[in-house]
Order: structure tokens, then sequence, then C-alpha cells
């Protein structure tokens, strides 16, 4: 039996990136995920793979800024899985520029996915959490970034939002403690994801909600920036997941309110 067994996760943005390899992981330990994502497809593979591996899944696709959204979100775990044990936040996208040229839309585009839809998603999961108390401890995981406990130039909206998800999480596990929940963040650097792999095309965009957003980051500045890291490279997704897993476990029962630096210690 793994460490999770019996429990229920939400991962929100979870058919791709980090978020696969935490519903991957989770499911491996035990889990029944609950998938999502913007698009069907990638959803369903994802679901498809926890399968494969004998794992189970269910699938709620949209988007986690939609009205109502939150509330169908929990709905697919208590309904479909019969319950809610572990809440990943993760869904996000970055849509970077300097202040001067941010536009309105940029601002609350990215303030409203990553920390807005969070802070919905955990409202709408308070009353089931408050009306069946449990005998171990339930989890929440919010992603957040080093740009939000650092600061990164041209992006003031995605640093807000992150520093924001701190700021909630801290709050939340003031909140949650009687309900033995344990609430923490996860702050990543650089981790290679379809937004942050290395790229020699100048024209890499990828379409979300409509807007297309320009992804990858050139091979040369790739090559420096991997030198200031430590370790030598940027993290990988399963990396990454391992760490929403570690504070997802029965052994981080007494931690809570914390935000874990996952960067290979490139601070």
């Amino acid at each position: 039996m793994g460490t999770l067994e019996g429990k229920v996760a939400l991962v929100s943005g979870s058919g791709r990136g980090i978020g696969r390899e935490v519903a991957l992981k989770l499911a491996s330990e035990g889990a029944s995920v609950v998938i999502n994502d913007l698009d069907k497809e990638p959803a369903e593979e994802t679901a498809a793979a926890v399968a494969a591996a004998g794992g189970r899944a269910a699938v709620c696709v949209g988007s986690v800024v939609d009205e109502g959204f939150a509330e169908r979100f929990v709905s697919t775990a208590i309904d479909t899985c019969g319950g809610l044990d572990i809440i990943v936040n993760n869904a996000g996208y970055t849509w970077d520029t300097v202040v001067q040229k941010m536009t309105d839309e940029q601002w609350d585009a990215i303030i409203d996915v990553h920390l807005k839809a969070p802070f919905r998603i955990l409202r709408a999961a308070q009353p089931y959490i408050r009306a069946n108390p449990t005998d171990y401890h339930r989890k929440v995981v919010n992603v957040s970034s080093v740009s939000g406990v650092f600061g990164n130039a041209g992006q003031a909206n995605y640093s807000s939002a992150k520093a924001g998800v701190i700021g909630l999480t801290k709050t939340m596990a003031k909140e949650w403690g009687r309900y033995k929940v344990n609430v923490n963040a996860v702050a990543f650097g650089w981790i290679l994801t379809r937004m942050t792999e290395a790229t020699a095309e100048e024209d890499a965009f990828v379409e979300i909600e409509g807007r297309r957003i320009k992804v990858g980051i050139n091979p040369q500045l790739a090559a420096a920036a991997a030198r200031t890291i430590p370790l030598g490279r940027p993290g990988t997704p399963a990396e990454a997941a391992g760490a929403v897993y570690l504070l997802c476990s029965p052994e981080a029962d007494y931690v809570s309110g914390q935000c874990l630096t996952v960067d290979g210690a490139n601070r």
C-alpha cells in the first residue's frame, strides 16, 4: 500500500508538465486523482497514464478562472471519487513584460489564474472539509515560485501573484489548522516544461485561453542560467512533483504554513 492509499486529490493544471507529474506521483502512492486541464485531450491522456499504472483518476476539464469552476472541481472529487483529502493548486502560466508595457489585461489574467483561482478552490472546499472531520491530516500544497520570493524583472504580475500565494498559504494554515489540514507552498525555480525549455525558435508560442503566449528560453541564455545553479542544471517536472509529494505525505503532518524553495540552491 502507498502512503496515500484511500486519499482523494485535486490537482489543477495536471494535463501537462509539473501538474501531470504531480498527478502521477500521488496516484502511484495510492491516491485517487482528479485531473484538470484547459483542454480535454491532455487531461484524458494523464488520466489514462494514471489508469495504465494501476491508479484511479477522474477528469474535470476547464479553466480554473471560470465562474463556477471551483465548485465543479470540488464536486468531481466528492461525487466521483468519494471525498477530498489533498488539494494541489498548480495551474498557471506566465505572460511577461516590463511594467511600463504591461496592460491591465496581462496583470488581471495572471493574478486571476495564480491567486484568485486557488482562493476560489479553497473556499469551495471549506464546507466539505469542515463537515467531514478526519483522524488523519488533509493536505493543501499551493504552487508558488522563486519569482514570488525574490522578484524577477519582467514579471511584475507573476511575481505579485506568486507572493500572494505565499500569503494565502500562511493564512490558510492558521484558519484550517483546527480542521487538521496542513497548508504549505512550494516555490519552484527553473523547472523544465514547455514554457521554459531552451529553444532557438523566435516564434515559439502556445495558445492559452485565446491568447498567444511566448514560451521558451534562448539556448545561450539557458546555458548561462544553468551555470548559476549550484546543482548545475534546471529541475525536472518529476523532481518538482517529488517536492509536492513530500508535503502531501504523512511525514509532513507537523509541517504547515511553510514555503519550500525548490531551485537547486540558486539563491
